[in-house]
């Protein structure tokens, strides 16, 4: 699976040749402007690495670093880009949480060593699927909607992980029950996987009678929706 970052930079020729070179290197790469933007696009797209521009409006780089390092979120890594080439500017920028410093103008090339040195250190720990503010980790064991992390059951993780491991595929209630029940030595019925699913509905779903998320599909079983 793809690796996602997060290109935070307010200088659009900037933003625009970072995001060029990363999608050629195979990234999933979403951008922000300012330091509120980055907020609202993380708590989305849950990045694994942030390139992060210090003199950004709204919102300065050094703010969204710390209020990123508040929320807990330390498999994420961040990568400063900035003009500010003192050592006391740098030494700053690591000890509020930044992992990598880079000082304007750079190289896009040795950005790109950097990202993938940063990712080799902390990729183990980022293994996440997202998709539109809800975020599985499966080796955490975790479930976040936007900034709440959720308390699902073993049966609700599991389901989850299956289908937001297979978006947009309609998948059978047979199917289902494999995952949940695979060595299960007496029959399950198709009424226990309806359970489960209202129940992961209420946790996930704005309106839980009227899911965007997981939806029925009349004679066939459920689908994660991502599109």
């Amino acid at each position: 699976m793809k690796q996602t970052v997060l290109v935070v930079e307010d200088d659009n020729m900037i933003r625009e040749l970072i995001s060029i070179y990363l999608k050629k290197a195979d990234y999933d790469v979403f951008t922000a402007v300012d330091g509120e933007e980055a907020k609202e696009v993380f708590l989305t797209e849950h990045p694994c690495l942030i390139i992060l521009d210090l003199m950004l409006p709204k919102v300065s780089g050094e703010e969204f670093c710390m209020w990123l390092r508040e929320q807990e979120r330390n498999e994420v890594s961040i990568i400063m880009l900035s003009a500010k080439s003192r050592t006391e500017d740098k030494i700053n920028g690591l000890k509020i949480g930044a992992d990598d410093y880079l000082v304007k103008p750079f190289d896009p090339n040795e950005l790109l060593a950097h990202i993938e040195a940063a990712l080799r250190r902390t990729g183990q720990y980022c293994q996440k699927i997202a998709y539109n503010g809800l975020c599985i980790k499966p080796r955490k064991g975790q479930v976040w909607l936007f900034n709440t992390q959720l308390e699902l059951t073993k049966h609700e993780f599991n389901l989850l992980y299956y289908f937001m491991g297979n978006p947009n595929v309609v998948i059978s209630r047979e199917s289902l029950i494999e995952q949940l029940y695979p060595y299960a030595n007496k029959l399950v019925s198709d009424r226990s996987i309806d359970a489960h699913i209202k129940k992961l509905r209420k946790k996930i779903e704005a309106n839980p009678a009227s899911p965007e998320r997981i939806t029925t599909v009349r004679g066939m079983g459920y689908k994660f929706v991502t599109e």
